[in-house]
């Protein structure tokens, strides 16, 4: 295993461990669920609010819960962090005709680092291309499902559930090989063939609901 490797597994690994979802686990959306609260709104950082219906494109939607502090996604000294890799996804599934967004659900944060002026300070600094949106009381993360910051949830041109998990493999344990899981199910969805990994256990720190 190479230096940088052991380096990051052992500053990432033992974090991930308190706050990542097992495999064994079967709460939240299954694959072919649809998408729920698909027409409630949710305020984004630019003050125009979405909807999951309208952020969807013609062939889908991907829903990524993120915030602007957790070390998975804004990285730390030994790891660059997932949102890096916000806009170049953004961008791949652009071409295909599918929607992002990023979805901030700790509420228990709402008074302090995951403000609105906080989302908004942050999707400035690292030039957010998509909208950056507030779920209000976690109520959409509740729906879905969402443990993690960042979880990812790509829905097909039906609105259904046709992978959940993590963005890649970087962080596991085991890893032997470079596996990109969001952008091979983008470009297979892209090209009408089947998903190879459909579910994934998501990598990173809990949602910060209220208790």
């Amino acid at each position: 295993m190479k230096p940088f490797r052991m380096t990051l597994l052992a500053s990432l690994l033992l974090l991930a461990a308190s706050f990542t979802l097992s495999n064994d686990e079967k709460t939240g959306l299954a694959l072919g669920d649809k998408a729920p609260m698909t027409d409630v709104q949710m305020k984004g950082t630019d003050d125009i609010s979405y909807t999951l219906t309208k952020l969807a494109g013609k062939k889908g939607l991907i829903v990524i819960f993120s915030c602007n502090t957790c070390p998975f996604v804004v990285g730390s000294d030994n790891f660059k962090g997932w949102e890096g890799q916000y806009n170049s996804i953004y961008e791949l599934a652009g071409k295909s005709e599918i929607g992002v967004v990023l979805v901030n659900s700790n509420a228990a944060k709402r008074g302090d680092d995951d403000s609105m002026e906080a989302m908004k300070k942050h999707a400035a600094e690292q030039g957010y291309k998509m909208p950056y949106v507030v779920d209000e009381n976690a109520a959409l993360a509740d729906a879905f499902g969402a443990k993690t910051t960042p979880h990812i949830y790509f829905f097909d041109e039906n609105m259904k559930l046709i992978y959940h998990g993590a963005i890649d493999n970087t962080v596991d344990a085991k890893r032997e090989s470079d596996k990109n899981y969001l952008r091979d199910a983008i470009t297979a969805h892209s090209e009408g063939k089947a998903i190879a990994e459909t579910s994934t256990p998501p990598r990173g720190c809990s949602i910060k609901r209220v208790k």
